[in-house]
């Protein structure tokens, strides 16, 4: 990946956004018992877009890796269709470090709100004790705008994406 000059693009910056708040589902990479797995969660984006919202049961193999202070890598794209190209689909991957919320906390009752307002359906998780609240902080990140167009992102980078746009 390309390391682009520290002036990211407003474009490039909007972009990410949009991966962040258009898509609903992320894709995530864990060591789970010392072998690699790959998971499939529901996310959301925090309003700084310093990184995201997880819920995950602890009956799941990828809760095995979701450990406080885990590193972990989450990956958004946009999807595909019959009619687009895939190597040119939009696609960010997050190196993240993992912060579990504990239940009952401010953070907790805040994080709740998040996550029930993009997916209000999932209430029912809330009530169940093997869920846990987690944030995947964002730590850096490699962003694929389209075949050949990639640019590695640092944590500089990922705090612009709280910029205000005009």
């Amino acid at each position: 990946a390309a390391r682009y000059p520290a002036t990211m693009l407003k474009s490039t910056i909007r972009e990410l956004r949009g991966l962040l708040e258009g898509e609903r589902v992320l894709s995530i990479a864990v060591l789970a018992g010392g072998v690699p797995y790959a998971g499939l969660l529901p996310f959301a984006p925090l309003p700084d877009y310093a990184g995201v919202l997880v819920r995950a049961s602890r009956l799941a193999r990828h809760s095995q890796g979701l450990g406080a202070d885990a590193r972990v890598t989450a990956l958004v794209h946009e999807n595909d269709a019959p009619d687009k190209d895939p190597l040119q689909l939009r696609r960010v991957s997050f190196e993240c470090r993992v912060c579990p919320i504990e239940r009952g906390t401010a953070d907790w009752q805040s994080g709740r709100e998040l996550y029930l307002a993009r997916f209000p359906g999932s209430g029912i998780t809330f009530g169940m004790g093997d869920f846990t609240l987690y944030r995947l902080e964002f730590q850096s990140a490699v962003y694929v705008a389209g075949f050949g167009r990639a640019m590695d992102l640092d944590a500089a980078d990922i705090r612009r994406l709280a910029e205000r746009l005009a």
